[in-house]
């Protein structure tokens, strides 16, 4: 892949009181939800957007946030919009207008998502054309393209925020070859956010 830069896009949304994070507002109440969220893509930029070895990209919805100064986060990179459409169509945006070079996507909502993670799909698209970090909750965490020589539309048809989200996106990529890496928790609910507490607690949840 020399010539080419590495790209990590981290997707977000300006944090704001009753949008985002709706079904963990419900169990938590919005001010909590939305505390939650705003510190843990903080802390997740903070991690990842430093490093030297990739180009950062903060992308983010709705695309009048976009400006640097209205955003809580101190962040490395470069701010971008999502564009419109749903999450297929804002991702597929992405993979086909960055600059060559391959693309990983995360969340800014998955904690424990850290830099050896980001590192490990790059160096698995020196050999596939697509890597997916499986979330528990039949989603995921992470997409990674290769985007050569050709880029498939991976996300057409995909029922998104369900438990086939993965599989219809793997069937959208039948014959390629595809990685993956460790399966992480999505905090969508209260249960999965008192879950990864425990377990950061060292406690096991019942």
């Amino acid at each position: 892949m020399s010539g080419f830069e590495r790209h990590l896009v981290v997707m977000a949304r300006r944090p704001a009181l009753g949008t985002g994070k709706r079904r963990l507002a419900a169990d938590i109440g919005a001010l909590a939800a939305q505390r939650f969220y705003r510190d843990t893509t903080a802390a997740l930029l903070r991690r990842l957007t430093p490093d030297p070895r990739w180009r950062s990209w903060l992308a983010v919805t709705p695309d009048a946030a976009a400006d640097r100064d209205r955003l809580p986060w101190y962040y490395e990179g470069t701010t971008i919009e999502q564009g419109r459409g749903d999450l297929g169509a804002r991702m597929g945006r992405l993979l086909r207008d960055l600059p060559p070079g391959p693309v990983v996507i995360v969340g800014s909502d998955i904690p424990d998502i850290a830099g050896h993670h980001i590192r490990s799909a790059f160096r698995a698209l020196g050999r596939h054309d697509w890597v997916f970090g499986p979330a528990e909750d039949g989603g995921y965490w992470l997409v990674g393209a290769r985007r050569r020589p050709r880029l498939t539309a991976a996300f057409e048809g995909v029922r998104w925020s369900s438990a086939t989200t993965l599989a219809d996106s793997l069937a959208n990529l039948d014959g390629q070859p595809i990685a993956f890496l460790e399966c992480l928790a999505d905090i969508d609910r209260g249960r999965d956010l008192a879950a990864w507490r425990a377990a950061r607690r060292g406690v096991v949840s019942r």
